[in-house]
């Protein structure tokens, strides 16, 4: 049931950014289990992803296996997803490739509705968002900070579904920000025990 629900919305997705674009543009859904309580929730695909055709591969996908060996629940147990369903990219002057970049407002406001409508699919009990821009579209708050946010449970409506966020810093932002290591990790120790009141 819900696997039928999640297709049609993917095809209607797929039909309205194709026509909004003029272009067939590639566009990266979600991995894992529709019955999962758990979602996790990234800002959009990178180049690995879109090479894969799923969410949370390549480096990415490193980091997304450390935070489930320490959480130790089964990758195949979560639902991962994006806000934003295709890689935002420019182009890099001196190489003249392609680079990954930050999704703008706009792409995060074309794609918000059907993320609310993914989740009123799957009901889950439970939101983690990884960074600022997954935070800001969860909680609707553009003011909303990882900086002030990360590590702390909160109840959100998020249209019609209902369910406790848990914020977290982006896995790639422990890459470039070294600093931000041990707070990434004792916000991941907060998250374990905060999964055993579920």
């Amino acid at each position: 049931m819900k696997t039928d629900l999640l297709q049609s919305l993917n095809k209607e997705l797929k039909e309205y950014i194709d026509d909004l674009y003029q272009q067939v543009t590639p566009l990266i859904f979600s991995d894992g289990d529709v019955d999962s309580q758990i979602v996790l929730i990234g800002e959009a695909p990178g180049k690995n992803e879109i090479l894969q055709g799923r969410p949370f591969v390549g480096q990415a996908g490193k980091n997304l296996d450390e935070f489930i060996n320490v959480l130790e629940i089964k990758k195949a147990d979560l639902y991962i997803t994006n806000v934003v369903k295709l890689r935002p990219y420019k182009i890099n002057e001196q190489t003249g490739r392609e680079a990954n970049r930050t999704p703008t407002k706009k792409e995060v406001s074309i794609f918000s509705p059907y993320l609310i409508r993914e989740l009123e699919i799957i009901k889950p009990k439970l939101v983690v968002t990884l960074g600022n821009i997954a935070l800001k579209c969860i909680t609707q708050d553009e003011k909303a900070s990882i900086g002030l946010l990360h590590g702390s449970p909160m109840e959100v409506k998020f249209g019609n579904a209902e369910f406790s966020l848990f914020p977290l810093y982006h896995p790639a932002s422990i890459i470039y920000k070294a600093d931000l290591k041990d707070t990434y990790n004792a916000d991941l120790y907060k998250l374990k025990d905060y999964l055993k009141s579920l």
